[in-house]
């Protein structure tokens, strides 16, 4: 039933399942990390169905992208490779650390909310393939060919890692953006 005097439809709670789910912030962050995680989770289960074999390629656009299955032991771009039972504790210890620092997260805003989901999100869907797989499921490859037949390529990501970097970017940029609002607050008024 449509409520006029709030714009919703309404269920039998009175409110509108979107509109419940999106009321506070922490129910915003929350939904937003679970978006990322099953779209994260969901993409993996197409590259296992479509390349079940690690190590398998399909070029999508020749010279510049293709779609793989390969597997990472370490964190990005491979680093501290081998070491997966310790990046996975070190994914639940960022992942405590976010819980408790939340407040730094500009979470009053949508943009901080959005960081703040996109990188838990992000998190949760490698730790998923680490404790599940004992390693990331990278599927997303960006290459330039060499003219002797090489490839010059960006390291394999997936859509965790994708969430992660944009979280994170966007952390920065509304950092900067507070600063310099605080900064031209500070400033003294000259005519």
């Amino acid at each position: 039933m449509f409520c006029p005097a709030t714009g919703y439809t309404t269920g039998h709670s009175g409110m509108n399942p979107a509109h419940w789910l999106l009321r506070t912030r922490n129910r915003r962050v929350a939904a937003i990390a679970l978006f990322v995680l099953a779209l994260d989770q969901l993409s993996k289960a197409i590259v296992l169905r479509l390349l079940p074999a690690v190590g398998d390629e399909k070029i999508m656009l020749d010279g510049f992208f293709k779609f793989v299955h390969w597997q990472n032991t370490g964190a990005a771009w491979s680093l501290f490779r081998d070491r997966n039972e310790l990046l996975a504790v070190v994914a639940v210890v960022a992942l405590l650390v976010l819980f408790l620092s939340r407040h730094h997260f500009d979470s009053r805003t949508l943009p901080g909310q959005i960081a703040f989901g996109l990188i838990v999100g992000g998190i949760i869907g490698n730790l998923i393939d680490r404790i599940r797989v004992h390693h990331v499921i990278d599927f997303l490859y960006f290459y330039l060919q060499q003219r002797g037949g090489g490839e010059v390529g960006f390291p394999a990501f997936n859509v965790a890692d994708s969430a992660i970097c944009t979280g994170v970017a966007l952390i920065f940029l509304i950092t900067l953006r507070n600063d310099r609002e605080a900064k031209s607050a500070e400033a003294p008024f000259s005519p």
